[in-house]
């Protein structure tokens, strides 16, 4: 009898381990996950780095880990330091200018066709109202405050996660090589033969789905940043960092450059405010149908639907980095349903 009961007190013994592991690195899962995308698909990069240094395999982590902190963690902080900031001063300004009942409608608004003197008509008399002003300033400004403050939240807890995903990037990739070994040894034994091209497959949609985000993310921050050089839009940098971490978001960047868009009109350059929306229109969103298919495709071809899931989802569960971790996984998935189905039609 204890025989026959023995694999399943092991069974049993290995759940309440792996659970108790879970458990334990929850609050880190998110970190993680995300090192663990972005060690995959740069491990060829680590593998030439590594080459060059005589396999020191310690310099070359460090090297790698830097280089993360610069092109990721350094350009995220400013971002967050700036919109905590921004959103303050901001809400403060527009209390202030409705205590004071200073506030009137940009001089570029009454100029726009169709609509421009209807919304210019509307706005001076909502503004000339005190009644109706406080009304409206008391139903959307505090959310609107929070909403920024909440943004600045988030991209906050984002630095901290990506902070400590460079952490763990730097142990995975001086040890990546001991963990692949381990990895193949455990897939062969859990599924057999079959294990290297799960392992495989699992490689090739994450470099596919990381390539396609973080490749259409540059693509699109150094259009922009171009456009805003161009119509003469100051904090070229900051814009063009927020256009790259909108860019992961459906419909982000026209934040940015529409907002740029504005900030032309209220200072008088209609035409540069004309170009700025017809270059955000067709030019860095252009990118997102263009860019991104032609990278994801190399890995696995996730479907818009999937992209937007794993975008909201991921971000609800894991926070910013959700952005990268939530269409990785789906698309991971994805892959191994594509891989194990074919297998079936075989």
């Amino acid at each position: 009898m204890d025989q026959r009961l023995q694999p399943y007190t092991r069974l049993a013994a290995v759940l309440f381990l792996i659970i108790g592991c879970l458990i334990v690195i929850r609050p880190f899962l998110a970190a993680i996950l995300f090192a663990t995308a972005i060690t995959i698909s740069s491990w060829p990069l680590y593998l030439m780095l590594l080459a060059r240094l005589k396999q020191r395999r310690t310099l070359a982590a460090a090297i790698m880990s830097i280089s993360l902190t610069l092109l990721i963690l350094l350009p995220l902080s400013l971002v967050t330091w700036n919109v905590a900031d921004n959103a303050q001063d901001l809400y403060v300004q527009i209390k202030a200018g409705i205590d004071a009942n200073t506030l009137a409608p940009p001089a570029w608004l009454k100029d726009l066709p169709l609509v421009g003197e209807a919304a210019d008509a509307y706005l001076r008399k909502l503004m000339g109202s005190r009644e109706e002003l406080v009304a409206l300033a008391h139903n959307l400004l505090e959310p609107a405050r929070r909403i920024l403050l909440g943004g600045g939240m988030v991209l906050g807890s984002g630095v901290a996660q990506v902070s400590l995903a460079v952490f763990v990037s730097f142990f995975l990739y001086r040890d990546g090589l001991a963990i692949l070994r381990a990895l193949a040894a455990g897939l062969e034994r859990l599924i057999g033969p079959q294990g290297a091209d799960v392992a495989d497959t699992v490689s090739r949609t994450v470099r596919g789905v990381m390539y396609g985000l973080l490749g259409t993310a540059l693509a699109q921050a150094g259009v922009a940043a171009l456009g805003f050089l161009i119509a003469g839009v100051p904090g070229v940098a900051l814009l063009a960092v927020a256009t790259f971490l909108l860019s992961l978001i459906p419909v982000g960047p026209p934040l940015i450059w529409g907002g740029a868009a504005l900030w032309l009109f209220n200072e008088g350059s209609t035409g540069w405010g004309i170009f700025m929306l017809v270059w955000g229109m067709f030019l860095i969103s252009g990118v997102d149908n263009v860019v991104k298919p032609m990278l994801i495709s190399r890995g696995s071809s996730l479907p818009f639907i999937l992209v937007l899931l794993g975008v909201m989802g991921g971000v609800l569960a894991f926070g910013f980095v959700g952005l990268f971790i939530g269409p990785t996984l789906l698309a991971v998935a994805l892959g191994l349903l594509r891989n194990w189905s074919d297998r079936i039609v075989d």
